[in-house]
């Protein structure tokens, strides 16, 4: 099982090979100047490799937002990203957050209602 480690900034060769492989995703990102803002983000490592990974932003105030839960698709269907949100939601309480949300597509209703969120009414504008 994959040790989770809590605000480890991998770099950014590690971050975009996950990301390619978890979100066939190939142009590379810088995520530093994300992750140096977020209130926590936690990665899952194998054999001393990234293979998981969520992001919890912030409002600098009570309110919290999972983002970017990903897991290299090698590694699914193991309970990894289940154990990335709940430590991302144990952290985020810790750190002072009342409120955790997250916006998802719907086939991924019932993962997110297995890690204890329940249905919301939300609004969305897209920008670009």
């Amino acid at each position: 099982m994959p040790e989770l480690r809590i605000d480890p900034f991998p770099s950014a060769a590690e971050f975009n090979a996950l990301w390619s492989a978890a979100w066939d995703a190939p142009t590379p990102r810088d995520f530093t100047s994300i992750l140096s803002r977020s209130l926590t983000h936690i990665g899952a490592y194998h054999d001393n490799q990234l293979m998981g990974f969520v992001n919890v932003a912030w409002d600098g105030g009570i309110h919290a937002f999972i983002l970017d839960t990903s897991v290299h698709p090698d590694m699914r269907r193991q309970g990894i990203a289940t154990r990335l949100v709940r430590e991302a939601t144990r952290i985020a309480r810790e750190r002072g957050a009342e409120w955790l949300h997250v916006d998802f597509e719907p086939h991924l209703t019932g993962f997110y209602r297995g890690c204890g969120f329940v249905p919301t009414e939300a609004g969305l504008i897209k920008l670009v």
